[in-house]
């Protein structure tokens, strides 16, 4: 399985972005997928998740601001980011599988994604 990211980017705080995460490979193990970030010298947190059954997952602080939504017929899910913040200023990750319980089981590469008071 290999997952290609795309959609970062440099914003001022208050605009969005839109990352996408394609994935290739063997996709039946595709489960759930979701999006990880990781600031600078901080662990990488998660951000959303949307499992293959039931509701999608958010982080407290991005509730309301980031929808996570998945397309099946273009095996890529997404990740909508409204109102950024500088503290979302972070490299984020697309990661997909089968959940193990913290995580999925396969990493794509990181998008940088900065946010400018």
């Amino acid at each position: 399985v290999q997952l290609q990211a795309s959609g970062g980017g440099s914003v001022q705080a208050g605009g969005s972005l839109k990352l996408s995460c394609t994935t290739s490979g063997s996709i039946r193990m595709i489960n759930g997928m979701g999006w990880y970030r990781q600031a600078p010298g901080k662990q990488r947190e998660l951000v959303a998740r949307i499992p293959s059954v039931g509701r999608t997952i958010y982080k407290d602080s991005v509730k309301g601001r980031f929808t996570i939504s998945r397309d099946n017929a273009k095996n890529t899910a997404y990740l909508q980011m409204d109102s950024l913040k500088p503290e979302d200023t972070a490299v984020y990750f697309c990661n997909a599988g089968r959940w193990t319980g913290t995580e999925y089981q396969y990493w794509g590469q990181g998008t940088q994604v900065t946010v400018s008071s």
